[in-house]
Formats: structure tokens, C-alpha cells, sequence
């Protein structure tokens, strides 16, 4: 008997390994825990978010600098600049008038370190070379 993809996918067993069910649930963290974790994955699931995070990474930059590097108003990164401080990603320092944004922590280059060596290892490194890599590597890209 052939068994189609949808067939593949499921378990052909009725019994519950018990003790197997037994460890997991031990390794598993608290449902709270679990929670706050699916929330924080949500805030990088905006492109310009990332943008941020990843602007970040080099130095603290303030709004107007951010709009500039990104292409973006200085109200969407504001808006955008929110959302990762209420997800603790990224922090502020006053400096007269000027506000300047940094990253949180290392754990947050961490995160985004591991996301894009995943992407990168499912890709491909040429697929994901930025403009400037691929000018350096190539010569200059028209558009």
C-alpha cells in the first residue's frame, strides 16, 4: 500500500510513549514563559523592525538618523522604535534634546545572529549578500 504525503505526515501508532511524554514535559519551560517568548518572535516579524535591530548592532543612533539610513519617516521609526521598547529589544539615552536608541542587551544580537544563520544556511549566502557585498564581489549592481 502507497501511502500519500498527507498519510506521511501522520503517526501510524496509537500508543502514547508515556515515558517519553514523561521527559519532555520536564525540559519544557513554564506556559508564561512560552508566551512572553511567542511575543517577543512576533515583534521581528515586521521587515522595518528588523531594519532597527539590525541598524543597532554598529552604534546607538537617534530617530532622525534611523529615518535617514532606512528611507523611512521619522514617524514609522518612532512608531516602530515603540514596539521594541515595549518588547525590552531595544533601550534609550537622553542627551539634551536628542534621544538615542541602542540595543538592549547581547542577547538581542544573539537572536538576530541565530535567525539569519538559519536563513542564510536555508538560502544561500548569495541570495542574502547586501548591495555593498555584492558591488565588492561583482562590481557595481545596475538597477
Amino acid at each position: 500500500m502507497t501511502l500519500n504525503n498527507k498519510e506521511m505526515d501522520k503517526c501510524q501508532c496509537t500508543i502514547l510513549h508515556g515515558d517519553v511524554i514523561d521527559r519532555v514535559k520536564m525540559t519544557m519551560p513554564h506556559e508564561t514563559h512560552l508566551f512572553e517568548l511567542a511575543d517577543m518572535f512576533k515583534v521581528f516579524g515586521e521587515t522595518s523592525r528588523v531594519k532597527i535591530l539590525c541598524a543597532l548592532f554598529s552604534e546607538e543612533l537617534c530617530v532622525c538618523d534611523l529615518a535617514a539610513l532606512l528611507s523611512m519617516s521619522q514617524s514609522s521609526v518612532s512608531h516602530q522604535l515603540r514596539v521594541l521598547k515595549q518588547a525590552r529589544l531595544v533601550k534609550y539615552r537622553k542627551d539634551g534634546k536628542v534621544v538615542y536608541y541602542s540595543l538592549s542587551d547581547d542577547h538581542v544580537k544573539h537572536i538576530f545572529n541565530q535567525g539569519l544563520s538559519h536563513v542564510v544556511e536555508q538560502l544561500g549566502v548569495e541570495e542574502i549578500m547586501s548591495t555593498d557585498e555584492v558591488e565588492a564581489e561583482h562590481g557595481t549592481v545596475n538597477a
